[in-house]
């Protein structure tokens, strides 16, 4: 993640439930636009419910903001004649989506986003109609006073470029990602004997290919003084699955002993390729393919966790970590990557940093506290990318920080489309 957090090279962007999935069927062009005469699914497409929340009662009352004068002016807007409804006040993702959009702008300056348009395979996708794309919708996201108004904007003066998909046909498979938090030690106890590891100083000059997982830190992950990595413990946790799953997603909060928090992230990885733990437990009958989730997972492996001594050295694949001193959780273009706004997909294909709809489903709780899956249409900046986010047909989406998250994006595997948005000509 950005230099201290980056995912391009690790398998960051990956729930475990979705890693043992087959990769989808690589395509040539992989966007294709939808012409006038074509339709998309459903009525609902970019009718983004998170930006307007329920049709309330009353006129609209203005708020601060970082943004200042634009969501007053937004928020005035949402009255609708005769003042019988308004928009719901949902100012704090509104103002959330114009900084995903901020950062995505910042990022389209740079010289890195100019290359990668260089190279980009999409035939009329370049980094100014994308920018120029970004600044109006931002400007049409502060004016519209209803998502209807929106809605009807976007399809007038935007052109859906859809994803082919994992079968040509566009069907997506959606995951989610997410930063954990968990307890850990400045210092070795037996209570705390996981570590993480930093860098090596000399890692450019290691032979390759280099050494695997179980190499590195033993079977059992308490290789210690024995491992080629002794002296570059950055900090120790309780729980070893917890460690691989801070491999997984490449960064973490972490609550120490002392009452402080610390911060980690990616700083780089060895050659070998990721193996899906979850894929493997699959092949090997332990779980139907459909049952596999993160907290299954995790319930298996507390169940027994000797069986952690065979499967996590499967991925021969180590992430290396460096403290980040509070840094957000960061993408691979270098931004701070923003809940149910930023998704990850594979930057061979997808343009880096552009504006995205994705319709498919997500988990909230209910009212009973209980996670269910609802149909969404939501607008999302292409901010992250991952090493087994691979093809058109893999989306993942960041859902945020701490054990909530980690409980919705555990149970994401659903599929749905993509689209990405752009200037008519």
């Amino acid at each position: 993640m950005t230099g201290l957090m980056n995912k391009t090279l690790a398998c960051l962007g990956l729930t475990l439930s979705m890693a043992l999935s087959i990769p989808g069927i690589g395509m040539t062009v992989p966007l294709r636009p939808i012409g006038p005469d074509q339709s998309v699914t459903g009525d609902k497409l970019g009718w983004d419910e998170q930006i307007w929340g329920p049709c309330l009662e009353g006129s609209a009352n203005s708020a601060p903001s970082r943004h200042g004068r634009y969501l007053e002016r937004a928020e005035s807007f949402r009255t609708r004649a005769g003042g019988r409804c308004r928009w719901g006040s949902q100012l704090a993702d509104k103002e959330a989506l114009l900084e995903a959009i901020a950062r995505s702008l910042e990022y389209l300056q740079t010289p890195s986003a100019a290359a990668a348009y260089r190279q980009y395979p999409v035939s009329g996708i370049t980094r100014d109609r994308v920018m120029r794309s970004l600044e109006r919708f931002r400007v049409l996201l502060l004016s519209s006073q209803t998502p209807t108004e929106l809605q009807a904007a976007v399809q007038r003066e935007f052109v859906l470029y859809k994803s082919v998909g994992e079968d040509g046909e566009g069907t997506v498979a959606f995951t989610g990602y997410f930063e954990p938090t968990y307890a850990a030690s400045a210092r070795p106890t037996a209570e705390y004997p996981y570590p993480l590891y930093r860098l090596p100083p000399d890692f450019a000059n290691w032979s390759r290919p280099h050494p695997t997982r179980r190499e590195l830190e033993g079977a059992d992950g308490l290789l210690g003084e024995k491992s080629l990595l002794r002296g570059l413990e950055l900090v120790w946790l309780r729980d070893r699955f917890e460690v691989f799953l801070v491999h997984v997603q490449g960064s973490a909060r972490l609550q120490l002993t002392d009452g402080s928090v610390m911060t980690v992230g990616y700083a780089g990885k060895t050659d070998r390729p990721y193996t899906s733990v979850g894929g493997e437990i699959y092949r090997d009958g332990i779980m139907r393919l459909e049952d596999i989730t993160l907290p299954a997972l995790i319930s298996y492996f507390r169940a027994s966790p000797q069986a952690m001594n065979r499967y996590l050295p499967r991925n021969r694949s180590f992430i290396f970590f460096q403290e980040t001193n509070g840094t957000p959780a960061t993408g691979s273009l270098g931004l701070s990557v923003t809940a149910e706004r930023s998704i990850a997909t594979d930057k061979s294909l997808m343009p880096p940093g552009a504006l995205a709809l994705i319709h498919t489903q997500l988990p909230y709780a209910n009212a009973r506290g209980e996670l269910e899956f609802r149909s969404v249409s939501r607008y999302v900046l292409d901010q992250d990318t991952g090493s087994a986010i691979k093809g058109a047909g893999r989306v993942d989406i960041f859902m945020g920080t701490g054990r909530e998250a980690g409980d919705r994006a555990g149970l994401m595997n659903s599929t749905g489309e993509l689209y990405y948005l752009l200037l008519k000509q």
